[in-house]
């Protein structure tokens, strides 16, 4: 059995998406970064439908390559085929949205890393693992980018594999159009017509528009143009109709597009045109390869079609299997798909990029606690600073690189801990809440307008703290539920996952239902955290009805993590016991009880750096080995 079922072959690219519509690109104030190029979009596509996939390609040796490479792994794309091009840079381009029709876009490829692909970056043994390879148009327009491609669907053909060819026509990336004519669609060329007809009899599927499919028959009549493709290739011919939906013709052409075989189409708001092909390709060969006939096979490809079209970005847009299936459930309740709230809830929750079945969190986001603990050793707070830098060492001492392990630090007084946990690989939640606010009130940090996200790593984790009551009068609650409410916003706008923390017991006396009817409550009002972080509740049946709540809601939540409240070991260890029986709990963050000792000695001045590391890492790897007993003895 082959190990993949799709290897795309050519271009990858870093795409810099302006994020203000409806104006020139000369205006552009901020870019989005995404991975782009056909193939690469293509590859990432099908993989988040469930196609193990691969690609070929080049990208430099520097952050934009790193990024392509990271991104892709992240996506569930084979990277084995990414070559690193120690001379030439990874390929840029630039793309604005002006309106649905007009999109602006510059193409950064002067002898960037993709077209130096060549024929010895082609791997027989890896091309003899695929079901199918697919090359883009572009890389059939410099001979050496051609002779790989070239060896890649020979030896695919060999092998038994299936081909597939996206004419992906840029007349710019041929040469034909200036650097400023960059969403140039179409520009007739013999040369062009010539080159792409010597290859379309290497192929068993071919995909274009009606403009592509001009450049490759050699014509701008449309069914004279198939015709000529029909000519030179048994390929099946599947064409791109636009708002119309695509035709597939797998033997003679008719003499009216209206005659091939159609699928379900999906008339939805267009809001941006840009890496629709990719995503229509990325369906249609979900359908091709799983054995779908042709009109299912181009409802996938409509569907994520009209996904692409609907969203900012092209790969960000694509559709997970199951926000597709969902989608053929509940079919079109808003024309303009990004704005249906429950169908972007299921895009976000089924496109996160890391799991994390495991959570070990050493938490030391603390701040009034150890600012009155510096002020009891007569020492200026700058020193917290130091200290939760010792607090990461020993997380990091625990962790040894494994994954399962995170930290909660914050912006305010461990900046620099922040910074140097980013790319550890540690999971890194960040609070937000003004310490021991009730009302809840924020960091000055974010802002009037929350807008200090904006400035965020998007690996951080948004942490609130609310103590909530469902008793609360209806002026704290409403108080409340607005400040998270408008939190949860901000957070999903800047792609930044959010963990809600809520603690009722220090506001009121609490049953086995409190908890469960403030999850309710926060889902009612259309907060989808990421992450809960609930207090140790001793009783199980609290547990099951928090959980239950959570999975009524939200099916694909990430999970729940414990927190410690200072609680002595012995308590933790009673507490994770309860809560380890649910699958829903993850793990703990926990945080005094780890650091409280060493913080109160090493700011006195009575421990040194290493041993207030070790102390940390002992307790805290002690909590671990708990939690991870607790997790293995459960019923």
């Amino acid at each position: 059995m082959s190990s993949l079922d799709l290897i795309t072959i050519g271009r990858s690219s870093v795409d810099l998406y302006g994020a203000q519509v409806g104006g020139r690109l000369e205006d552009m104030a901020s870019f989005n970064k995404y991975i782009g190029g056909s193939p690469t979009n293509i590859a990432a596509g099908t993989a988040r439908l469930g196609l193990r996939s691969g690609l070929l390609t080049r990208v430099g040796d520097e952050h934009m390559g790193r990024f392509i490479r990271e991104q892709l792994i992240r996506e569930g794309v084979d990277i084995r085929g990414v070559k690193t091009d120690p001379e030439r840079l990874t390929a840029l381009v630039l793309l604005g949205i002006r309106d649905q029709h007009q999109f602006p876009l510059i193409f950064y490829r002067e002898n960037c890393a993709d077209m130096a692909l060549c024929e010895d970056d082609i791997d027989p043994a890896y091309i003899a693992e695929a079901r199918c390879v697919c090359a883009t148009g572009t890389h059939l327009s410099h001979p050496r980018t051609e002779a790989a491609v070239l060896k890649a669907l020979n030896l695919a053909r060999r092998n038994g594999a299936k081909t597939a060819l996206d004419i992906d026509y840029r007349p710019n990336l041929w040469g034909l159009a200036g650097h400023g004519a960059g969403e140039s669609r179409f520009i007739e060329s013999q040369a062009v017509t010539a080159k792409l007809q010597a290859t379309l009899h290497l192929f068993d599927l071919i995909v274009g528009t009606e403009e592509e499919f001009h450049i490759a028959g050699g014509s701008t009549d449309t069914i004279e143009a198939l015709k000529a493709v029909r000519k030179v290739s048994k390929a099946t011919l599947v064409c791109k109709r636009g708002p119309m939906g695509a035709v597939v013709f797998d033997g003679e052409i008719a003499d009216s597009l209206d005659k091939g075989q159609t699928g379900q189409g999906f008339p939805i708001e267009v809001f941006n045109v840009l890496g629709a092909g990719d995503g229509f390709m990325s369906g249609l060969l979900k359908g091709w390869l799983t054995g779908e006939d042709w009109p299912t096979s181009l409802k996938y490809a409509n569907a994520c079609g009209a996904f692409a079209v609907s969203r900012h970005g092209c790969t960000p847009a694509y559709p997970s299997w199951e926000e597709l299936q969902y989608f053929f459930r509940t079919g079109i309740r808003n024309p303009a798909l990004r704005k249906d709230e429950a169908l972007e809830q299921v895009h976000w929750s089924t496109n996160r990029k890391v799991e994390w079945p495991q959570m070990r969190v050493f938490a030391f986001d603390h701040r009034m606690q150890l600012e009155a603990i510096a002020e009891e050793a007569g020492v200026p707070t700058e020193r917290i600073g130091a200290f939760k830098r010792l607090c990461l060492k020993a997380a990091l001492t625990v962790s040894g690189g494994k994954s399962g392990y995170g930290i909660l630090c914050d912006g305010r007084l461990g900046r620099d801990a922040l910074f140097e946990a980013t790319g550890t690989g540690l999971w890194i939640g960040r609070p937000v809440e003004w310490p021991g606010s009730r009302p809840l009130t924020l960091e000055p940090e974010l802002g009037p307008d929350f807008g200090g996200l904006s400035e965020w790593p998007v690996e951080n984790v948004v942490k609130v703290l609310c103590f909530y009551h469902p008793d609360d009068s209806e002026e704290m609650r409403t108080g409340q539920e607005e400040t998270v409410k408008r939190l949860f916003a901000a957070a999903r706008r800047n792609r930044l996952e959010m963990l809600l923390e809520v603690i009722p017991s220090k506001v009121s006396a609490t049953d086995d239902q409190t908890v469960a009817r403030i999850i309710d409550r926060f889902y009612q009002i259309g907060v989808y955290p990421d992450w809960w972080k609930l207090e140790p509740m001793k009783s199980e049946a609290s547990w099951a009805n928090a959980c239950a709540a959570i999975k009524k809601h939200d099916p694909y939540v990430r999970g729940i993590v414990v927190l410690g409240l200072d609680a002595p070991t012995a308590e933790l260890e009673e507490s994770f016991a309860t809560a380890a029986r649910f699958d829903l709990v993850k793990g703990f963050a926990v945080g005094r009880t780890i650091f409280g000792d060493a913080a109160r000695r090493w700011l006195a001045g009575a421990m040194t750096d290493e041993a207030a590391v070790a102390a940390m890492a002992e307790k805290y790897r002690g909590l671990c080995e708990t939690w991870d007993r607790a997790r293995s003895g459960r019923n």
